[in-house]
């Protein structure tokens, strides 16, 4: 079923998108709805202030090599990110990841790429390295 709302999905996306075709275009605002994604973010913090940035460094957290163990590691490292979006925040957010993925699944039709397959690809990939992956 979820492959269906992939393919489902990717089909929309390519029967809406009447300019842009070229490979340029859907590039360039592949990269704008990135800016806009982070844009939205940036202002949940300083503008809105429904996040709040605790820019710690992570390094000190950190427990000697002798010592490390990679789901201690995972524990010790954090986002940086204190607090909940607001609603106002969270829909804006949402918009501009939609946003994003509309332009995602537009590549992936130019380049006569499955977007469900190369999730598949990935989704294989970390559940088979798991934390090896250290990305």
């Amino acid at each position: 079923m979820k492959d269906v709302i992939f393919d489902d999905f990717q089909n929309s996306v390519n029967e809406s998108l009447l300019r842009h075709r070229s490979v340029l275009d859907i590039m360039t605002k592949l990269q704008e709805s990135n800016a806009r994604i982070n844009r939205a973010v940036t202002k949940s913090i300083t503008s809105c202030g429904c996040m709040d940035l605790d820019t710690t460094k992570s390094k000190a957290n950190i427990p000697a090599e002798e010592d490390l163990d990679i789901e201690a590691l995972k524990n010790k490292l954090n986002s940086h990110l204190k607090g909940d979006l607001c609603e106002n925040c969270r829909e804006v957010i949402e918009r501009e990841i939609g946003n994003n993925l509309f332009y995602l699944a537009s590549l992936c039709n130019v380049l006569d790429l499955n977007l469900y397959d190369v999730l598949l690809k990935e989704y294989d990939k970390i559940h088979t390295l798991g934390k090896y992956t250290l990305r």
